[in-house]
């Protein structure tokens, strides 16, 4: 398990395992690939970042995953593949995300994204572009960096 604090003075635990911290996540972020490309969508306040959200009542993490993917950028996943969790820790407020690795079958042009302005397809070395203005603070934390380390790494090995 590592830990570090992000951009707003948070102290955050990422672990690679399932049921890492002694409370369930309540929300998710989707790392996405598309035809080759990184998929992140482009938040109306924060800029561009992977999607993510709360599940809903009710509702799994994988189909928390997938909505939230499909809200925010007309994807429909084609694969979901867990990848870790992380706890952020800040003052008095405290939650877990569940991360997943996702492969886009097809993006859908739509009306409405809700909190965003849509998807935003990128090209190239996210490890290094991240730091880019028009990138969300979230794009620049721990969590992304080791997590898109990690999804690299597995996929040059073939898994």
């Amino acid at each position: 398990m590592e830990t570090f604090f992000d951009a707003n003075g948070g102290e955050v635990r990422l672990s690679f395992k399932k049921g890492a911290f002694d409370k369930e996540p309540k929300h998710v972020l989707v790392i996405c690939r598309f035809e080759g490309r990184w998929l992140l969508t482009n938040h109306k306040e924060r800029g561009w970042e992977f999607p993510g959200g709360k599940a809903e009542r009710g509702e799994s993490l994988e189909d928390a995953a997938r909505r939230e993917v499909f809200e925010e950028t007309g994807a429909i996943l084609k694969s979901l593949e867990f990848i870790g969790e992380y706890e952020v820790c800040k003052e008095n407020d405290r939650f877990v995300k569940a991360v997943f690795y996702g492969k886009t079958g097809k993006v859908e042009k739509k009306n409405q994204y809700f909190e965003t302005n849509g998807p935003v397809l990128v090209e190239g070395d996210l490890l290094t572009q991240r730091w880019e203005e028009q990138y969300s603070f979230i794009m620049q934390d721990r969590v992304i960096e080791r997590t898109l380390e990690r999804i690299l790494e597995k996929n040059k090995n073939g898994n």
